[in-house]
């Protein structure tokens, strides 16, 4: 972890959170001032399952993948965070361990705020805790349907509601369809839902002769939502 060296603006960073943008100016501001900031190469473990939980991350550059792993090594990723994106919110708000793992999927910069900066201020202010609250069980939620996807649907329809999910947080409108402004892996496609990288090439290839997605240096473009959506929908 290095200091950062690109600028930007603390202030505005922290105004686009869920939480803090509805603070006042100068509580906002006090905060912006006590936060610090961390480089992370491409691949960096920013946190592991287990450390303590005394932070929360925006991404100002970069993205990062929240995961877990098995006994046995296998990963699966729970989310991508964009630029934007903040994360490590539970973890800061309980002061438990952390529950998952983060790594920098690219060359990342984040803007840290320590827990003892955040806590007086969600003290002082008691209606930001409801604000929590609906956050969380909206996460509670999406955590909730990812799990059932992984237990009762087969590869193609999980795999189909994944690029859903990753045209709605990445995805860009163009001619050709809808282009997803993310570089993964076929083994990191395979871990966000669950599967083998060998399942996700076979069904690439598929959907690719079907006219349902291309595949433009490496990005995913979807060329038939319709088609997509049926598969998302499908039981087999």
């Amino acid at each position: 972890m290095t200091a950062i060296r690109i600028n930007f603006d603390k202030d505005l960073v922290l105004a686009g959170h869920f939480l803090l943008k509805h603070l006042e100016r100068e509580e906002r501001h006090r905060l912006a001032t006590a936060a610090r900031l961390s480089h992370h190469a491409r691949g960096a473990m920013i946190f592991q399952k287990g450390d303590p939980g005394d932070s929360m991350m925006a991404v100002i550059r970069g993205r990062v993948k929240i995961c877990c792993h098995s006994m046995d090594g296998k990963e699966l990723v729970l989310s991508i965070i964009n630029k934007g994106g903040l994360f490590g919110e539970i973890a800061l708000l309980d002061g438990e361990p952390r529950t998952a793992d983060a790594v920098a999927l690219e060359e990342t910069d984040l803007l840290v705020l320590d827990r003892s900066q955040l806590m007086p201020v969600l003290t002082a202010r008691p209606d930001l805790a409801f604000r929590i609250i609906s956050v969380l069980c909206q996460r509670l939620r999406q955590t909730s349907e990812h799990l059932e996807d992984t237990l009762f649907l087969e590869a193609p329809s999980r795999f189909a509601r994944a690029l859903k999910r990753l045209g709605d947080a990445f995805g860009k409108r163009g001619p050709e369809g809808l282009r997803l402004d993310i570089k993964l892996s076929q083994q990191q496609l395979g871990c966000l839902v669950g599967v083998s990288r060998e399942s996700v090439n076979k069904l690439l290839n598929e959907w690719q002769r079907a006219g349902v997605i291309e595949m433009d240096a490496g990005y995913i473009v979807i060329r038939d939502t319709d088609a997509l959506d049926d598969i998302a929908d499908s039981c087999g």
